[in-house]
């Protein structure tokens, strides 16, 4: 993750967050403590949370996923714009990062909008489509272990509707992507999603330098 996009100068950064960021208090406070962790690296940037509100709203969500809730400031942006019978559902790994999700989502009043499960996001997002859920959701953020991208890539396209919206985060990987044919094992799983979004025909793809680069994807009918 970035705590500001890709490529900007902490000046124009502080610009955008000032002339378009409409953060709540509950939201700065979650992003304030956040930032006083060894990790704060995790969270998304205040930027990209206005603009999953903004894609929330414009795109009628009900139904929403998350893969990676670390904290909570990503879900409880998406949370904050459903409407009241909407619902998130939220996937992590880690009880400690999202023991804060929770206390801040309750502050927010969108506690009744959210369900978090706990355990590893392929397991989980596997569970689901045995339950049914394939073709129900709305809107999928993953931002979760990068290893297992092109895992969740396939998952969140089938647990999409027609027309849903799956974002991938980290997709610029920091320029990792481009630097010398070889990497670790995230920037080749990276690498490999991109190629794979990039020639499915099951959905029309964007990859725009919003945080550390955030991958769109919207599920042809």
């Amino acid at each position: 993750m970035s705590t500001r996009s890709i490529g900007l100068s902490p000046e124009l950064h502080e610009y955008i967050v000032a002339t378009s960021v409409r953060e709540t208090d509950v939201q700065f406070r979650l992003r304030r403590e956040t930032a006083a962790r060894s990790d704060f690296g995790m969270q998304i940037s205040p930027e990209q949370g206005q603009f999953f509100r903004f894609l929330i709203r414009a795109l009628g969500v009900r139904r929403a996923l998350e893969v990676g809730t670390f904290t909570g400031y990503s879900a409880l942006a998406v949370a904050m714009e459903l409407p009241e019978d909407g619902h998130l559902d939220c996937c992590d790994v880690s009880e400690e990062f999202t023991k804060v999700a929770l206390e801040f989502w309750s502050e927010a009043g969108v506690a009744n909008k959210t369900t978090l499960y706990l355990g590893p996001g392929v397991e989980t997002l596997d569970r689901f489509l045995a339950q049914g859920r394939a073709g129900t959701y709305d809107f999928a953020f993953v931002d979760a272990d990068k290893v297992n991208y092109p895992a969740y890539f396939g998952r969140c396209v089938q647990l999409l509707r027609p027309g849903g919206v799956a974002c991938f985060d980290n997709t610029l990987w920091g320029g990792k992507v481009i630097e010398g044919e070889f990497g670790d094992e995230a920037t080749l799983a990276i690498r490999d999603l991109n190629a794979i979004v990039g020639d499915s025909k099951a959905v029309l793809s964007a990859l725009v330098p919003v945080g550390d680069g955030l991958t769109l994807c919207w599920k042809r009918p």
